[in-house]
């Protein structure tokens, strides 16, 4: 079992050392000199259960089915609540699993709207990804206003995203109004010699009223500041936590034979910091 630390607050410290990466397309130092913060833990998930539970319905819900055209982006699977699709796997994580059953394919998608979203904050996740051309694992934010205004005008933050086809970059994106769809604000993040899928690594944003930072355990690798969106910016309002596992879309194509199924995505923690007084 993963040991888990449990407590109420906990010190970025002011200097940050990273091995074993790099800042894809760019240089970059192995020592970051960044504002100190002391954050209070405000929601957290560490997935303790028996194994084959579904999570924590106080915490979670679920987005069921095809979608419309495949949740707008051509995808392939549908969702389900199934614990064969997601699951606690009794050592202390959640686990997403993308299903190939013939020309079919299950997957799941889970999210706290409705019951949990936050202003601001250090938004983060440790986790596996999965493998392979067509997957698209994804751990991600929607403005809660989504009901009422629709996307892109409530915002997103893609706290990291996959393309299976490239398991050693994920990439750290925002789309809203004039920036939206295949014209977002994006960067990438490259392990060099290793994977995600190999090992668990820590992602994570931090975001108050005027920027968006982009962590990967812990290292800075991208900063979008509020002059920086070339529309409105829509990030004054709370948001709400996704995690899936697409097959499929226009953002990574399609499976291949070349494909293994099925395929799991697996998290450790999610947990939701705000800045102490």
């Amino acid at each position: 079992m993963n040991t888990k630390d449990k407590f109420k607050k906990v010190r970025i410290p002011l200097i940050i050392i990273v091995s074993m990466t790099f800042f894809w397309g760019c240089e970059r130092d192995d020592v970051q000199k960044l504002e100190e913060r002391n954050w209070q833990i405000t929601w957290s998930d560490d997935f303790d259960g028996p194994a084959g539970q579904l999570p924590d319905a106080a915490k979670w819900t679920f987005d069921i089915g095809t979608g419309d055209g495949g949740w707008g982006n051509a995808e392939l699977q549908s969702y389900t609540n199934s614990p064969e699709n997601v699951s606690l796997d009794g050592d202390g994580n959640l686990v997403i699993t993308a299903i190939q059953s013939g020309n079919r394919f299950t997957s799941a998608r889970i999210k706290t709207q409705g019951l949990f979203a936050q202003k601001y904050g250090r938004f983060e996740a440790r986790m596996k990804t999965p493998y392979g051309p067509g997957l698209w694992p994804a751990f991600w934010m929607l403005g809660e206003n989504i009901e009422t205004v629709g996307w892109p005008q409530c915002g997103e933050i893609d706290i990291m995203e996959l393309r299976g086809q490239e398991p050693n970059i994920i990439h750290g994106t925002i789309h809203g109004p004039g920036y939206s769809g295949g014209n977002p604000i994006t960067k990438s993040y490259a392990l060099d010699n290793n994977r995600f899928d190999v090992d668990f690594h820590l992602f994570a944003v931090e975001w108050d009223e005027d920027k968006i930072d982009f962590f990967v355990d812990d290292y800075l690798y991208q900063r979008i500041e509020r002059g920086d969106a070339p529309g409105e910016w829509v990030y004054d309002q709370p948001f709400f936590i996704l995690l899936n596992v697409a097959v499929g879309g226009n953002y990574v194509g399609f499976p291949t034979a070349q494909t293994p199924f099925p395929q799991k995505m697996i998290i450790d923690y999610v947990r939701v910091y705000q800045e102490a007084n």
